[in-house]
């Protein structure tokens, strides 16, 4: 297939030239993209009169024979050609004759690539947004029935204060409802169209660009041409917000691999989500979780290279930025493949609420619970938090925890202490009392999860 761009070169490309120049590989998965973006500029050149409009229609009308041709099988794309767009005007060509010639009218293959690009990565953002959505809403599932599940909250890998699982699977879904958010911000920026710039300085031909942009849905029209054409912030903001997502995801990941160790033993994946050793019989791997914790490295592999490829490129277009393509595709197809398996791998698993109420028993998690009980006698906080320590150390020393400890031995560290404190310090009761908005009680989850879901819907 000849290059559409042929015109002053005598000599034929050399293959490794034409190999290596090539973008096929990696832009044919736009074609349908591209197809309405030309079924939408051709319109309007018809509408316009820069074209006959008799011509814009059977333009437009061999289009949509060629894209659902591509979509049944019947016609499989040349992967020979330089690039998508080659293609497609290539075919349509083909068919059409000179008729088919007149679609690159006013158009160049900097502003439809740019174009192309934005339109498929609109796609991308609404599929990964309802991947991201289905997550929070299994969260949410889990936490409405692990509400009251105590376990013990963690700072710096040590026990810390009790909480329970279902106020941790929300802390989770307030992430990700965030990157719900990043992505839509990100779209809005994106949803602007570049058709109409041209090479770099559009065109002299009467082009009603806002037509365009209406009938692809796009907001409005890039402002200034060299920036249509260059302009790539969309992509680096989405692998950003993508890696966020990763980040996100890999912390997760992390959480349940050490959850599911025999060290912790507070959950357990389904067999469905899981895998064995070929030589240690009694292993149960987590190898889902442990591959989106590595695949996050990818995704921000893919940021850096969008900054790099972009960050010292004069204006307009360059051939660096036929770059983008591989990296922003790569984020996309990676994140959704995570989610993919990330998301049944949780909806699925068993929660073993009597091992992580045993760990929360053994961690001395109630000792603010106890130190806060003095402060409500009277006591100043840094005298009472010097007792409970005083009271932990006690305890260690003993072998014993703050609710076996006998009272006498509360009483000789401070005199205020009487049979209530082993109310104060009962763990239900530590959670319970957290009545604070965005606290682990049963009333703030619940609170939590009903925002989550309006969030979604």
């Amino acid at each position: 297939m000849p290059q559409l761009w042929k015109g002053r070169f005598k000599k034929e490309l050399a293959k490794e030239t034409n190999d290596f120049n090539s973008s096929i590989s990696f832009d044919s998965r736009m074609f349908e993209e591209d197809i309405k973006g030309s079924i939408a500029h051709a319109t309007m050149l018809g509408a316009t009169g820069i074209i006959d409009k008799c011509e814009s229609d059977k333009i437009c009308a061999e289009l949509s024979v060629i894209l659902d041709e591509i979509k049944s099988g019947k016609l499989s794309i040349d992967m020979d050609a330089e690039d998508i767009h080659t293609f497609i005007e290539g075919e349509l060509t083909s068919r059409l004759g000179q008729t088919g010639k007149r679609l690159h009218t006013a158009r160049s293959r900097n502003d439809q690539v740019a174009l192309d690009i934005r339109m498929t990565l609109k796609n991308e953002i609404d599929e990964i947004s309802e991947k991201l959505k289905a997550l929070v809403l299994v969260l949410c599932d889990k936490a409405e029935e692990y509400k009251g599940a105590i376990m013990p909250g963690y700072t710096h890998l040590q026990r810390a204060q009790p909480i329970t699982f279902g106020h941790h699977m929300m802390a989770y879904a307030s992430m990700l409802l965030r990157d719900i958010d990043r992505l839509n911000d990100c779209k809005k920026r994106m949803n602007v169209l570049p058709l109409g710039s041209g090479a770099l300085a559009g065109t002299t031909y009467p082009l009603d660009r806002n037509m365009v942009a209406d009938l692809l849905g796009f907001d409005g029209v890039s402002a200034n041409s060299l920036d249509g054409v260059s302009d790539r912030d969309f992509c680096i903001e989405l692998a950003s917000a993508l890696s966020l997502v990763m980040v996100h995801l890999s912390r997760f990941s992390e959480e349940i691999i050490m959850w599911c160790s025999w060290e912790f033993k507070f959950v357990e994946l389904d067999d469905a989500f899981s895998t064995g050793s070929s030589i240690m019989p009694q292993k149960k791997n987590p190898d889902i979780a442990e591959l989106v914790r590595g695949k996050s490295g990818r995704v921000f592999g893919d940021l850096t290279t969008l900054l790099t490829v972009m960050k010292g490129i004069a204006l307009a277009y360059n051939k660096d930025m036929q770059e983008d393509k591989e990296a922003i595709f790569d984020a996309v197809d990676t994140v959704k493949m995570c989610l993919n398996a990330f998301t049944p791998m949780i909806e699925t698993m068993t929660v073993l609420t009597d091992n992580m109420r045993a760990a929360a028993a053994k961690g001395f998690i109630n000792a603010t619970d106890c130190a806060d009980y003095l402060v409500g006698k009277g006591l100043p906080f840094r005298d009472a938090y010097k007792a409970t320590g005083e009271l932990v150390a006690l305890c260690i020393d003993k072998g014993l925890t703050l609710e076996t400890l006998p009272l006498e031995e509360y009483k000789a560290v401070c005199d205020l202490f009487d049979d209530e404190v082993y109310t104060a310090i009962n763990l239900e009761k530590c959670v319970a009392d957290r009545l604070v908005e965005g606290g682990p009680s049963t009333q703030s989850v619940e609170k939590q999860i009903k925002l989550a879901k309006q969030a979604v819907e």
